[in-house]
Order: structure tokens, then sequence, then C-alpha cells
């Protein structure tokens, strides 16, 4: 069974969507579907459709939860220090051509989230960063091409 990386905060994270989805979510379509039903021909009854499918994704949902928080592999990265960067490490980049300056943390796939800066370790940007130190400098493929960054700081949360 493959293991995924994921910090606590992900881990976290993905335990309270689990909760959620079983404490609120579940019991609110059970009661539409019920509600709908009442309504009685379920053939032409567009609210009970929806009722039926928004239950199939949350249970869908909650497959996919339960089965990635039993393959998790909870890294503690408070217990992480040094100079490489690695798995849940912050990273701080400067372009060397225009000297725009990026800030990213490298995160399990589950918990990426490009918008907060949170990258997956599987992202061509993290897979040129790893094992790499600060001052070094890295070539990124990205959509928009090639660009070169320096390595200006590798913190750990």
């Amino acid at each position: 069974m493959e293991r995924i990386p994921v910090t606590q905060a992900g881990a976290t994270k993905l335990n309270d969507e689990l909760k959620r989805l079983k404490a609120e979510e579940r019991p609110a379509v059970i009661k539409a579907i019920a509600e709908a039903r009442a309504h009685g021909d379920l053939s032409e009854n567009a609210e009970y459709h929806a009722a039926r499918e928004r239950q199939g994704f949350i249970e869908g949902r909650i497959n996919q939860i339960e089965d990635l928080l039993a393959r998790v592999e909870i890294i503690d990265t408070s217990k992480l220090s040094g100079n490489k960067v690695v798995f849940g490490a912050t990273v701080k980049l400067v372009d060397v051509d225009t000297d725009e300056k990026k800030t990213y943390t490298i995160v399990g796939d589950v918990e990426s989230d490009h918008t907060q800066g949170r990258i997956s370790l599987s992202t061509p940007i993290a897979r040129a960063l790893i094992g790499r130190s600060r001052g070094d400098t890295v070539e990124i493929k990205t959509a928009k091409g090639v660009s070169e960054y320096e390595i200006t700081e590798v913190k750990f949360l």
C-alpha cells in the first residue's frame, strides 16, 4: 500500500472534513431525500434526483477521505531542521532575472493549495527544489518556460 506524506495540519484538515461530512452533510441529504419522496412521483421529482446525486457525491468523498487517512504518513515538520529543502520546508526564492520573490511550502498532494503557497511534492517546482540549500540557484520549468531562482531561505515551521 502506497503511503501518502502529509503534515499534521493536512491530516487534521482531512479529519475535520470527514467529521463534517458524516455529522452534517450526510444527515442533511438524507432529510432532503425524505422530504422529496413525500412530494410523490419520484420519476419526475427533480428535488429527489438532485438530493440523490448529492448523496452520491457525499458518500464518494467520505470513501475517498477514509482511504486517504488509512494511507497517510504524518510527517512532524516541527522536528525537521537544517538548510536543505525537504518535505515540509518553507522555501523563499528570488527570480534571478526579475527579482520577483516567491515563498512555497512543500506538502503532500492532498493538502497542496497553490493560492496559499503550499505546493505538492510532485510538482516540477518542488522536485527542482528538493535536496537544494540556501544560496543554490535552480532552474524551474513551468508552463511559462524556464526560470532561474536563487534559494534565499529554507525554514521549517
